[in-house]
Order: C-alpha cells, then sequence, then structure tokens
C-alpha cells in the first residue's frame, strides 16, 4: 500500500473515531510563537502557567523587550529552560522591532507558506515544529507539526522509517497528508496518542488500526 494511500485510511479512521477539529480562526501571530516557544519541552499546563506568568508581569512584548533577561527567565521558570527561551524570545523581539519597526507579525499572513517558514526558521532557537505549529495554529496554514505523539504514531504505522529524526519527519509527512486535512490529522493524531497509542503501554485492544500497524504485527499478534 502506498503511504498516502495509508494516511488517508489512517486520517478517515481517526475522523470517525474523534470528528474532524476544527481550526478556530486567525490569532495574533507573535502571540503563537512565544507561547509555542515557551512549550518545548514541556507540558501544556507548565507552558500555560509560564506563559500567564509573563503577560502578568510584562503586559506588552515591548515590555519583555526592555526588560531584563534575568527577570524575564525568572518569570518563565516553571517551563524549564529559562535561560535559553529567554534568550530565544528576546532576541526575536529585538530583531523584529529593528527590521519592522513594530512588535508584530501579522505580516506573516501574507507571505507564501514556504517563505514563512524560512523566514522563522532563520532564527536561532526557532526550529521546524515551532514555525509549524505558528503557522498552523495562528494561520491556518497546510503544515503538518509533528510532536513527540505523531513521531511515535508514525513510526508504529510505517508512515515514516523507524530511524527517522521528527525534524526530518516535518519533511516525508507533508506530502503524504491528505490535502486539506493538516490540521484536523495532526489533531487527531494527538488525540490518538494520548487516549490509545501511548508510549509505554499503548491499548491496542481498543485501537482500529492494528491492521496498518508494524507495532502491533510485531510485538502483539498472536
Amino acid at each position: 500500500m502506498k503511504l498516502k494511500q495509508k494516511a488517508k485510511i489512517i486520517s478517515d479512521t481517526l475522523e470517525a473515531l474523534f470528528g474532524v477539529p476544527n481550526w478556530n480562526g486567525t490569532k495574533d501571530v507573535l502571540e503563537c510563537l512565544i507561547l509555542t516557544i515557551l512549550s518545548q519541552n514541556t507540558t501544556d499546563v507548565s507552558r500555560d502557567k509560564g506563559y500567564a506568568q509573563l503577560r502578568e508581569q510584562f503586559p506588552t512584548w515591548e515590555d519583555v523587550l526592555q526588560a531584563d533577561a534575568d527577570a524575564v527567565e525568572a518569570t518563565i521558570k516553571i517551563v524549564g529552560l529559562g535561560k535559553q527561551k529567554t534568550e530565544t524570545i528576546k532576541n526575536f523581539l529585538a530583531w523584529l522591532k529593528a527590521e519592522y519597526g513594530e512588535l508584530s507579525l501579522e505580516f506573516i499572513h501574507d507571505m507564501k507558506t514556504e517563505d514563512a517558514l524560512d523566514f522563522l526558521i532563520q532564527h536561532k532557537g526557532i526550529g521546524i515544529k515551532t514555525a509549524s505549529v505558528t503557522l498552523s495554529f495562528a494561520c491556518g496554514r497546510e503544515v503538518f507539526p509533528v510532536d513527540t505523539h505523531i513521531i511515535r504514531i508514525s513510526k508504529r504505522l510505517g508512515l515514516v522509517q523507524p530511524n527517522c529524526s521528527a525534524e526530518k519527519a516535518h519533511y516525508e509527512l507533508p506530502p503524504i497528508v491528505p490535502k486539506g486535512k493538516s490540521y484536523p490529522f495532526h489533531m487527531n493524531l494527538i488525540y490518538f496518542g494520548r487516549q490509545i497509542c501511548n508510549a509505554r503501554k499503548p491499548l491496542c485492544e481498543q485501537c482500529p488500526l492494528t491492521q496498518h500497524c508494524l507495532y502491533y504485527k510485531e510485538n502483539l499478534q498472536a
């Protein structure tokens, strides 16, 4: 079976299981980018707390830009990697203000998707996952962010090779994702990874995809 065909079957099956997630509309692009930077290597709960604390302490991005780095780092301590994330955020804000005269990324809506990805990933601390999440969630673009759930499931289902890195998967998976399904497929794979295809103890007895699953065939099939 071709990978595009398999991906469509998986997408359709997950939509039957979870429904079709709807993108909620345009969000502030810079806000989404910084929230995504904070989310790197941490939980959603910690990310949200860290972001709330950051905005409470520094209500505007200009405040963050002008603040002492140690003060920003202390504010986002809960998200982990505070020094690194503070440096990424402050460096990007300084560059954005110097280049465009204001702290806004709304002009990204006028850029082609590939150009927008290249624009974001040129900056240290902003990788392909962070850029893809920003363009998907803030702009509704047809990009396919790959998180830990998605890379694990993609390997188990044979959509990518077992040794494929998450970064490499950002380039290998989009061509096989059904057209127009990047956001719902991304979200449903995350739901699937959290509820059924867990990292340590996948609930294979509840899984509707075992006939396509290499992990099941290798480990559990009688």
